[in-house]
């Protein structure tokens, strides 16, 4: 039986100098400088601060990133919840919009990503909703819009469902489990997950990342991969890869395209046109796999069956539309929430 007891408590901590990225047009071919585990020597572009968890017998903290609204406050906040390969400071762009629009911004880590604790628990999106939840209890704040990219539209459907008298509304970019991967893509063991992580080499990675992108400068990409290759010359490491392999786990168990119809917020599904992204791909029969990850399609089906869900479209863009297509991407956001 889980127990997962909050303590209500803040720990500001000053963001610490870059981790050494620079623009460059030839991509490295090796990085030699470990970095923690928790990202320690990453700077975040606002302060973070620690909620603290205790969680199936372990002390644990999650970070975040409260932001005031630069001018004109209108008093409501907007939660950013970020995607399984990525951490709370790529929304640097989006928090800048909203806050300047007015609004509050919370941007947490989730357990086991970025900044926070990298326990060998169990992982679910059950276990980071009420995370969430807690520190939306911590900041006192009893409402807000819920934005998720990928893993994070993920964890913002299971949110709205479980705390829909605390969720404003609800924005999916590029949700990942729009399908149930376990009908197409067979099961791997925790075993060979976490090998996996372990094994990634700078190539495989950079290939990965930049199939997130339809036009987005590999330099630019080449900021998600530096820590990745970096962290792995921790010698903690196997930590941070068995983390990474349990939340592999709980996105392949734990899907949510069942749940649409229990969506009772307003809804907002913003999707790049050249998003295939599909967990476990690689896993799935040859046969299979080009039946998987037609993202579109899918949230066009996902609209139908969200009681009262729009739908915007991105042409010419992938996985992170935030991103590669900011301006068409914010504005779309803000005139969801305007309305």
């Amino acid at each position: 039986m889980r127990i997962n007891r909050i303590f209500l408590s803040l720990a500001v901590v000053l963001t610490l100098p870059p981790i050494g990225y620079t623009e460059e047009k030839t991509l490295p071919d090796r990085y030699d400088t470990a970095i923690g585990t928790c990202y320690e020597e990453l700077k975040y572009p606002y302060p973070t601060a620690y909620l603290n968890l205790y969680t199936e017998g372990q002390d644990v903290r999650m970070c975040f990133m409260d932001v005031p609204p630069t001018k004109n406050a209108n008093g409501r906040s907007v939660v950013l919840l970020h995607g399984k390969n990525f951490w709370g400071a790529y929304w640097l762009d989006t928090i800048k919009f909203l806050t300047d629009r007015g609004y509050r911004v919370i941007v947490p880590d989730q357990i086991g990503f970025g900044k926070s604790s990298k326990p060998d628990v169990h992982y679910s999106l059950d276990f980071l909703a009420q995370n969430t939840a807690g520190l939306l209890d911590l900041l006192q704040i009893p409402k807000a819009s819920i934005v998720g990219h990928s893993m994070g539209g993920m964890l913002g459907i299971r949110f709205a469902k479980l705390y829909p008298g605390r969720t404003e509304s609800l924005v999916l970019e590029d949700p990942i489990g729009l399908e149930d991967y376990r009908l197409s893509v067979p099961p791997a063991p925790l075993e060979q997950l976490y090998q996996q992580e372990l094994n990634t080499s700078l190539e495989e990675y950079r290939k990965y990342v930049q199939g997130y992108f339809v036009h987005y400068p590999p330099e630019k990409a080449e900021i998600f991969v530096e820590p990745r290759l970096r962290v792995s010359l921790s010698g903690d490491f196997p930590r941070w890869a068995r983390a990474a392999a349990l939340t592999d786990l709980m996105v392949y168990q734990d899907p949510v395209c069942y749940e649409f119809a229990e969506v009772k917020v307003p809804t907002l599904l913003i999707v790049g046109q050249e998003d295939h992204t599909a967990v476990g791909r690689d896993r799935a029969p040859v046969d299979v796999r080009r039946n998987l990850g037609h993202v579109v399609e899918l949230a066009r089906k996902a609209a139908t069956q969200i009681p009262g869900a729009r739908l915007v479209e991105l042409a010419n863009v992938g996985h992170i539309p935030h991103l590669e297509a900011p301006d068409q991407f914010h504005q779309a956001l803000e005139d969801f929430l305007r309305r």
